[in-house]
């Protein structure tokens, strides 16, 4: 056994075929391969399974209940693994308090941050609001003029009423102490302890019986003289005990002068309590809880810590903010029932000058106040739907209200979800939600800007040092751009990676074993370097890397390179090469080699489509950082939007045109919250439909496989309930499903395998006894049609399914599309759960280019005009070896020939250059972004030197020729 590597013996996991593989430690490996070839089955189900198994292991029986349970992988041996740590490339937050702030630790170093060095400023005065310690107060007066002649007091303060031991008797009522009376208690109590001198209105009185009481006031102010001082130089200790004792009374002491005739007394109030000395309003002292919004304390009790209320959402009530106020701008009020609301408002906007007849978002901000907040006898918006509110009894009124009903930002908070008094805490007059709605790179400005005194230095370096490190990691896998409250589920896969990689790095980890998956995706050629920095500082730590990869440039400046292949699925699973970057260009069994050695590449396309009359048109999209930009996509072309991370490319795609898009043909946006940010879109009426291509799971049971999704096992379920065997025995096509009872094995429902739950152990999968993994029940398995029954079938890959369904055409029509879009390799029973986020996306394609695409393409669609469809995608590259992505392309073609248009968010510049038509925004991410920074075919954006994508296309095109553009 190798001390120096991982060594695999054996490995036989999904389609590896009894592969030995060795990876150095300390090292940053790449394992590469075609799509399918079986990278993640070696890299995370192997090599990180085996780490996390043998850990968890290691704990104890009641320790291992709490954490995954993981099978051990199908090997002869694995040695010398070390604890593993996997970062994946898929984003599975999907909690709204989860934030990147909260999800990289920064957040909890800034509470803490502002509970040691925050000051808390009052809300009314803005006076900073602090306690008085004694030695403070001591210094205070001592620094008066000597001889000043000054009265300690402090205040009393009333009784508590006690509670009531019991419940009265009916009939009669609970006798109330006086006021008066809790006040006389206090002083006899006092008086008790020493205390029998009284103070009002410059006056003292002695005290020592109730009489002697009928001289003072009690709606009054009234103090306890606690001591009668001249101040001098060695009075220290009088005073402190002094102060001392008020504090231990009542919490607060006051010095008031003794004047002399005809001058008025002065007082020097001071308090032990954490509240402002001038409005005596009395605020929680900064903690590390107070900030939290995750915590009931620190929560706005409103919105409990989320931010945003179900409430009246404004988009609804005004969904079309070019109207007038007499055009019905507020659309509630154009129900007949509810006109005279509107009436009223037209009435009153003539007494407070609001001018009906101006577009609602060309009024002025204080006019839209009056209309939505209402003055005098006008409710308003606000206060109409405050009226409903107290009637939704009915269900009529429930019904309407639901209507304008959404998400909107909380009333009481402003969407900073803390409650009020965690935002009067300033640390150079920003609370902690300004800084958290600061971009990473901005929290790093301010923070080494940060100017603290001597003792808040002491306290809060290690804080800042901790909350500088995290930020600079963040900045270093180029996340600069992000706002530090950005929701975490709202993150790119990528993003979601990336902030999981800049965690990994904090930890500062030794000895252990990274897997990553993809990490280049969702990054800029011009930020690839920048990652490769980070892998290599967190090998240098002394960890041993592992990256499943397509990337070049990773591949270049990795320590070593597993190649597997040669082919997909059952052609895939063994070791085509190993070795170092220049060791894989001279291996000519390698794929991967022969397209890094520039033997192989995807060719510049001869011609690219012009632009013709047809484009979608948008004007002053404003949506997170896009500057209201104006941009023009062509249709019937394949447009690429381009950019550095973070540039604005998603915001513009899926928050501003897919949600218009979606909301005009009545589709729903989900998850995207209201209209876009968007002054006007034209071009709208050319698209029928807008198809969202993206990579979420196409099937969440083991059930869900291939042919039940792009509906193949329809067609061949037919094919078996055709023959005459089955037709004598009465079975359907239902019979030969799985997912329903009939022919199914009833033991395990169909499945094929039984869990066995494990307290302690990973859940054991067993295959099923009755059917000995076949699914069906023994009658429906002697069925055969061409020698093969329904459960042979469905271990076909797709590749042998076109050849053995030869003689039926439903069925190879739609098997076809799987194998021209590089999907042969998966069998046709494969659970939809095993597939990649790629895979996943090309089934999606393949299921449009034999459905709506194919009928447009035959130019069928029922004899109708074939529909128009427009094709959404983000980032289709993702899990895409080079010999993939020329397949994706020819993909592309084929839904462009049947009439479609697609537009695809993408870094990858095989595609870029094969694109007809590119936007690329920017220049920069986040703040800097969000612009237009140029368009046109990708010669045209090679040739602008402030885009980044141009300055890397450049190089491309310049090295593989130039291409003509026509028709």
């Amino acid at each position: 056994m190798s001390t120096e590597s991982i060594v695999l013996r054996g490995v036989r996991v999904h389609n590896l075929k009894n592969i030995d593989v060795e990876i150095p430690h300390y090292a940053l490996s790449v394992i590469t391969g075609v799509s399918g070839s079986g990278k993640s089955s070696l890299a995370f189900d192997t090599i990180y399974a085996e780490g996390q198994r043998r850990y968890v292991e290691s704990l104890s029986a009641y320790a291992r209940q709490f954490l995954e349970r993981i099978e051990k992988p199908d090997a002869e041996s694995i040695d010398g693994i070390a604890p593993a740590v996997a970062i994946r490339q898929k984003n599975s937050s999907r909690n709204p308090r989860s934030t990147v702030a909260t999800a990289t630790e920064i957040y909890d170093y800034l509470r803490l941050l502002f509970a040691r060095v925050g000051r808390t400023y009052c809300a009314q005065c803005g006076e900073q609001v602090k306690k008085d310690t004694v030695d403070e107060v001591a210094g205070r007066i001592l620094a008066l003029p000597e001889g000043t002649r000054l009265n300690v007091l402090f205040p009393l303060q009333p009784l508590t009423p006690p509670a009531p031991a019991e419940k009265p008797k009916r009939g009669r009522a609970a006798k109330k102490p006086e006021p008066a009376e809790l006040f006389k208690e206090r002083l006899f109590e006092l008086r008790k302890r020493g205390f029998n001198r009284l103070f009002q209105k410059g006056q003292i009185f002695e005290f020592s019986s109730p009489e002697s009481l009928l001289d003072l006031d009690f709606a009054q102010p009234v103090y306890l003289l606690a001591d009668r001082l001249v101040t001098g130089r060695e009075l220290r200790s009088r005073v402190v005990d002094a102060v001392e004792t008020a504090y231990r009374e009542a919490g607060e002491v006051v010095f008031e002068s003794v004047p002399r005739e005809g001058a008025e007394p002065q007082q020097w109030r001071f308090a032990q309590r954490f509240e402002c000395k001038r409005c005596r309003l009395r605020y929680e002292e900064p903690e590390p809880r107070l900030f939290s919004f995750n915590s009931p304390f620190g929560a706005c009790p409103r919105c409990q810590g989320f931010g945003n209320t179900i409430d009246f959402d404004l988009n609804l009530v005004i969904p079309d903010p070019n109207k007038t106020l007499a055009e019905g701008a507020i659309e509630p009020w154009t129900k007949p029932k509810y006109r005279p609301f509107g009436l009223d408002l037209k009435r009153h906007a003539k007494e407070l000058g609001i001018p009906v007849d101006v577009p609602w978002e060309k009024l002025s901000a204080g006019h839209r106040r009056l209309v939505l907040d209402g003055e005098g006898k006008f409710w308003g918006v606000r206060g109409f739907f405050q009226h409903l509110e107290k009637k939704k009894y009915k269900l009529h009124i429930r019904v309407f209200l639901s209507r304008y009903r959404g998400y909107s930002i909380c009333s009481t908070c402003g969407g900073f979800r803390l409650r009020p008094e965690a935002r009067q805490v300033k640390i150079e007059g920003r609370d902690i939600c300004a800084v958290s709605a600061m971009t990473v790179e901005e929290a790093c400005r301010f923070l080494a800007k940060l100017e603290l005194t001597r003792e808040e230095s002491d306290i809060a370096g290690k804080i800042l040092e901790e909350l500088r490190d995290r930020l600079r990691f963040l900045m270093e896998v180029g996340l600069e751009y992000l706002t530090l409250d950005r929701v975490a589920s709202s993150l790119s896969g990528g993003e979601a990676q990336r902030i999981q990689l800049a965690s990994a790095l904090g930890s500062r980890l030794t000895g252990t074993l990274y897997v990553l998956d993809e990490p280049s995706i969702g990054l800029h050629p011009r930020d690839t370097h920048r990652l490769i920095k980070i892998l290599k500082d967190l090998r240098d730590l002394g960890n041993t890397i592992v990256v499943v990869e397509h990337d070049p440039e990773m591949m270049r400046a990795a320590d070593h390179i597993v190649d597997l292949g040669p082919g997909a699925g059952e052609s895939g699973g063994r070791v085509v090469g190993a070795g170092s970057f220049q060791e894989i260009l001279r291996m000519p069994h390698s794929l991967t080699g022969r397209y890094l050695a520039g033997d192989l590449r995807i060719p510049i396309p001869q011609h690219r489509r012009r632009p013709g009359a047809l484009s979608l048109r948008l004007g002053g999209a404003s949506a997170h950082n896009l500057k209201h930009i104006d941009v023009a996509i062509p249709l019937n072309m394949v447009v690429a939007i381009t950019g550095v991370s973070g540039s604005g490319k998603s915001t513009l795609v899926h928050d501003v045109l897919y949600r218009a898009l979606a909301a005009r043909g009545g589709q729903s946006a989900a998850g995207n919250g209201g209209p876009p940010v968007l002054d006007k879109l034209a071009g709208a009426e050319l698209i029928d439909e807008v198809v969202l291509v993206d990579q979420s799971p196409i099937g969440r049971t083991p059930r869900s496989n291939p042919v039940t999704y792009i509906k193949a096992f329809d067609a061949i379920r037919e094919l078996f309930a055709s023959l005459p065997e089955s037709h004598k025995r009465g079975y359907t096509a239902g019979h030969f499903s799985f997912n329903i009872p009939g022919g199914r094995c009833e033991t395990c429902q169909g499945d094929g395998t039984v869990t066995v739950e494990m307290q302690f152990l990973a859940d054991v999968e067993l295959v099923c006894e009755e059917c000995k993994g076949a699914r069906y029940q023994p009658g429906i398995l002697e069925m055969r049609y061409r020698g093969k029954n329904i459960h042979e079938v469905l271990q076909l890959t797709v590749s042998e399914g076109l050849q053995f369904f030869a003689q039926a055409p439903r069925v190879v029509e739609k098997l076809r599309v799987l194998e021209e879009i590089g999907l042969g390799y998966l069998r046709l029973g494969q659970s939809a759960t095993t597939l990649s986020g790629g895979e996943a996306q090309r089934m999606k394609l393949a299921a449009h280019l034999q459905g709506k695409g194919a009928a447009n393409a035959r130019g069928g669609n029922g004899g109708r005009e074939r529909r128009r469809l427009l094709y959404i995608l983000d980032e289709p590259t993702t899990g895409l070896h080079f010999d993939d992505v020329s397949k994706l392309l020819a993909a592309f073609r084929r839904l462009i020939d049947a009439g479609g248009s697609i537009i695809v968010i993408e870094h990858n510049l095989d595609v870029i250059k094969a694109a007809d038509w590119v936007i690329d925004l920017g220049p920069e991410g986040g703040n800097r972004g969000g612009e237009v920074v140029v368009t046109g075919p990708p010669e045209v954006v090679a040739q602008e030197p402030r885009s980044y994508t141009g300055m890397f296309l450049a190089r491309i095109l310049g090295t593989e020729g130039k291409t003509a553009i026509g028709d």
